[in-house]
């Protein structure tokens, strides 16, 4: 099977992976990053100045070179999840999910169905037209990834039913805005330690992924 349509089968068997955040918005860097040993990329569309264009572009060597490319969108408005996927994108990191309407609100708009994505099969993603509505509806459920980040305090206590929510297919621990959000000014508080690690136990009890940011392989 191709790196992009087993990613989502690894994210939910729970597999241990190692990707990055790109934060210069050039396709050239995908080039790279795909030959890299990395199992997969983020573009980071929130703290990074990438453009439709930029994505567009990053997506389109993404596909070309079969390599796992996510968007972390700069906000989790139909638009931005529709653009990011049309273009290509594996899946979404969707920041600050807070509330469980949120992140159902979240999973919706990346799904096809009444509500929720809007169909377009002109699409790089769908194949410039090439491909039939069964197909590439199945495709979405085989491929689509939809990752809510717990950044706040208060998403923590509710880790876990975020972590249930039908369409959500992993939880991404944010560290820093976690830290700060505790009134801490570094990543080395016990309690800091502990919420990372209920956010990951709130996965692991759905049988969904966990990411989070790691400083070396210890």
């Amino acid at each position: 099977m191709s790196r992009i349509g087993s990613f989502k089968s690894r994210i939910l068997s729970r597999e241990l992976m190692v990707g990055t955040f790109l934060k210069t918005p050039h396709y050239v860097m995908i080039e790279i990053f795909a030959q890299s040993g990395f199992d997969f990329l983020c573009l980071d569309a929130e703290h990074a100045p990438f453009d439709r264009r930029a994505i567009d572009e990053c997506m389109a060597v993404s596909r070309a070179l079969d390599f796992p490319v996510l968007v972390r969108v700069g906000d989790t408005s139909h638009r931005e999840i529709l653009w990011a996927l049309d273009c290509g994108a594996v899946g979404i990191v969707a920041p600050h999910i807070e509330t469980v309407t949120q992140a159902e609100e979240l999973a919706k708009a990346a799904r096809f169905g009444l509500g929720g994505r809007g169909y377009a099969g002109s699409s790089r993603w769908a194949g410039y037209a090439t491909k039939k509505m069964p197909d590439l509806l199945q495709q979405s459920k085989n491929e689509t990834v939809v990752i809510a980040q717990i950044e706040e305090p208060a998403a923590v206590k509710i880790a876990g039913s975020i972590a249930k929510i039908n369409g959500i297919d992993g939880l991404f621990a944010g560290p820093a805005d976690l830290s700060v959000g505790m009134g801490f000014e570094n990543q080395e508080s016990n309690e800091l330690k502990a919420a990372l690690k209920r956010v990951g136990e709130a996965a692991k009890a759905s049988g969904k992924g966990y990411a989070s940011f790691v400083g070396d392989a210890s």
